[in-house]
């Protein structure tokens, strides 16, 4: 729409600072005929000011303008906590009736705003950043269709809805809420205040919690109900008051993960009881392990035993190396042997059942521990303790550990003769079994099933190489490595309620040299120790799941070749499905996926192995609070002149303000919304008319100058 608008100017003939001196010489030419008591200096001066004014070219100009639209925004919010019941829709549909209003002058601009992820709904800088590209002068203010839980609400109003105008001051644009419910909501929120992401098995958890009830006629001390859950079992309950913090505390029984659901009773006419309840995530660990670390004649391997478990601050060691076999006899005097006694007894009767481990490291026996005591040690395994032998040639000699009781509990035996023990260069490789086996499955470097030996080491996917190693006649148990001629080199076994490994050969201290290229020395013997010490992830049949993004995922790992299986899926309502399992990508291993459409503990059975799952707490400023409020805006909106609206809580009875333009007064009404006018134009003409014609100047000026001699004339 064109429109004739009027406004005053000036086109000055002459550069303003000339028309400034000027003027000021006429004003003081005025005062100096004052002075002199000249009677036309008055007429005079306003003769020069209508010459001076007319030289200031004073215009009046005839402009043609054409209205430009005003744009306001909707921001539409669809994140996560708008998922409960029908806001969504809600929000989507009165979407739809204000971007369709026809209102004149004014365009709806339409921005949709998703999840956040962990930073909650953050409107505002979806309105600074949508609001960029509008010009101040069109921008009208902004509508939000949201449930109010905004996080990025700000302490004053934004620089956009407050612009600059042209004469300097700044103008206030309104923002209006509309909420996606009919009224206030209230809600109850179990929060976990402190929990130890770890626990020694054993003992006990203090976890902190505390329950927070919010909205209409909510108050603190209320009494709730507490359901406390820990891996599937049955449910204990505790009492508790909403607003108090409360420290409860967790049994950790065994080493491995541990998750605790938490449940809060309901709050009568609450919104939603999706963050009454959560899950804590607490791995049990094992105390400080204590190892027994006995080694023969002093080895090149001894010191990489030392450092590999001196490193782990959770082992106790406890070392002792036999230099000097009893019967040995070079006639030095004991005086002059600066030797700490080797405490037998104290070790392997009294305190023998403390320790976790015990780590023969090319032990000759020699007589120094007596029958009853090697007796101890196989009695130490069978009852759950974990043996680690590496051999060398002096487990073939006389005294060897195989000819005593500890060799009832051996996985290998190594008959004395010309072939026990062989001597030549060779690469150990991975077994069938090896290549599934946790202890070394996915070893770095491990050379791939049917790999050429004879290969330079520099070529990747080959290990170093040894020189020395045993064969062994017999072994029972899982054979993990191989030697020279696929002779068993790493063998592994369960002896009741304990574990042994045996490594036939005394050289991987080579790997740690580098010898022709090295090898994973450190993690092999680290693998091996846990093992033995029955850490949960070196398990060899597992079965494992989590869940992320909606999806549970299920993981069965079997160190045989796993025949087609299926798990039984316990849902945390108690509904029991069966899942089949599929082959997985790595060896051993047989997947499944399926949707976690429930909240809280999944359990996840073979028959054999349990399981649990549950999924993280995810997006905390989303879900914290579950109302629809206008708690958190109303402020803002009143700061602005803008309005608060309740859409309602179903799409079919939605109550939707009309969309007007106002050129004063309020802009908001119990069942309309306004923005106001602004004067946004182009200007498309402009024609100039001199407020003092030439013609008309100069006759006013020598009428006031020929007054001026009149009047100076009377005076004589």
């Amino acid at each position: 729409m064109s429109a004739l608008f009027t406004t005053i100017g000036f086109a000055p003939l002459l550069p303003l600072w000339l028309l400034a001196i000027l003027g000021l010489g006429a004003v003081a030419l005025c005062g100096w005929g004052l002075l002199s008591r000249s009677r036309g200096a008055i007429l005079r001066l306003c003769a020069t000011g209508v010459v001076l004014l007319w030289l200031a070219g004073p215009q009046r100009y005839h402009e043609q303008r054409r209205s430009l639209p005003q744009t306001a925004l909707l921001v539409v919010d669809q994140s996560a906590s708008m998922s409960l019941g029908q806001r969504a829709a809600i929000a989507r549909q009165a979407a739809d009736v204000l971007a369709q209003s026809k209102v004149a002058g004014l365009d709806i601009r339409t921005v949709t705003v998703r999840s956040n992820a962990h930073d909650g709904t953050n409107l505002f800088d979806a309105l600074e950043q949508a609001a960029a590209d509008i010009p101040p002068a069109r921008f009208a203010g902004a509508m939000m269709v949201t449930d109010g839980q905004i996080t990025d609400v700000p302490a004053t109003v934004p620089e956009r809805l407050r612009p600059m105008q042209d004469n300097g001051s700044r103008t206030l644009l309104p923002l209006h809420i509309l909420l996606s419910a009919h009224r206030e909501e209230k809600d109850r929120k179990l929060s976990i205040l402190q929990a130890p992401p770890y626990a020694i098995a054993g003992q006990t958890a203090k976890l902190r919690v505390q329950v927070d009830d919010t909205g209409p006629g909510t108050q603190a001390g209320t009494p709730v109900d507490l359901s406390i859950r820990v891996n599937g079992e049955e449910a204990r309950h505790i009492s508790l008051l909403s607003g108090t913090a409360q420290d409860i505390t967790i049994p950790v029984a065994q080493p491995g993960p541990l998750l605790v659901s938490l449940s809060a009773s309901p709050l009568e006419g609450e919104t939603s009881q999706l963050n009454n309840q959560t899950v804590a995530h607490i791995t049990g660990i094992r105390d400080r392990l204590k190892v027994l670390l006995i080694s023969g004649t002093p080895n090149q391997g001894e010191r990489v035993w030392r450092r590999l478990l001196k490193a782990d601050p959770s082992v106790d060691l406890i070392h002792f190396t036999i230099l000097r076999p009893p019967e040995k006899d070079d006639g030095t005097p004991l005086s002059d042997l600066a030797l700490i006694a080797f405490p037998v007894r104290e070790l392997f009767q009294e305190k023998i059942n403390q320790f976790d481990l015990i780590i023969l490291d090319g032990f000759e026996n020699r007589h120094i521990l007596p029958h009853s005591y090697l007796e101890n040690i196989a009695s130490f395994v069978r009852q759950g303790g974990g043996l680690l032998l590496t051999a060398g040639p002096e487990f073939i000699g006389p005294g060897s550990l195989q000819d005593t009781p500890v060799g009832d509990v051996l996985p290998a035996h190594v008959t004395p003769g010309q072939d026990s023990v062989l001597v030549s260069r060779f690469r150990p490789t991975l077994t069938d079994t090896g290549r599934r086996h946790p202890v070394t499955a996915s070893l770095p470097g491990a050379p791939k099933a049917g790999a050429d030996l004879n290969r330079p080491a520099s070529i990747p996917g080959l290990w170093g190489p040894w020189y020395r190693a045993l064969h062994p006649d017999s072994t029972h148990g899982e054979v993990l490595m191989n030697g020279p001629d696929n002779s068993p080199l790493l063998v592994l076994d369960r002896v009741e309620k304990g574990r042994i490994a045996l490594l036939l050969s005394d050289q991987i201290w080579l790997w740690s040299r580098g010898e022709d290229g090295g090898g994973p020395q450190a993690e092999l013997l680290r693998r091996i120790s846990h093992w033995l010490m029955k850490e949960p992830e070196l398990e060899e049949e597992q079965l494992s799941a989590g869940i992320a993004d909606g999806t549970l995922s299920i993981t069965r790992h079997s160190v045989g070749t796993p025949a087609p299986a299926s798990v039984t899926l316990t849902a945390p309502s108690g509904q029991s499905s069966t899942v089949a399992l599929r082959a997985g990508e790595d060896e051993g291993t047989q997947t499944a996926h399926v949707p976690a459409t429930e909240s809280g503990i999944w359990r996840i059975s073979d028959g054999t192995h349990t399981t649990y799952a549950a999924p993280e707490q995810d997006n905390t400023h989303e879900m914290t609070d579950l109302r629809a409020t206008a708690s958190r805006v109303a402020d803002m909106a009143d700061k602005t002149g803008g309005g608060v609206f309740w859409l309602g809580d179903a799409p079919s009875s939605m109550h939707v303000p009309t969309l007007r333009l106002a050129s004063s007064g309020a802009l908001h009404g119990a069942d309309w919304l306004a923005f106001a006018k602004r004067d946004a134009h182009l200007v498309t003409g402009r024609t100039p008319i001199p407020l003092l014609p030439a013609p008309l100047a100069m006759a006013l000026a020598l009428i006031l100058l020929f007054a001026a001699w009149w009047r100076e004339g009377r005076t004589r």
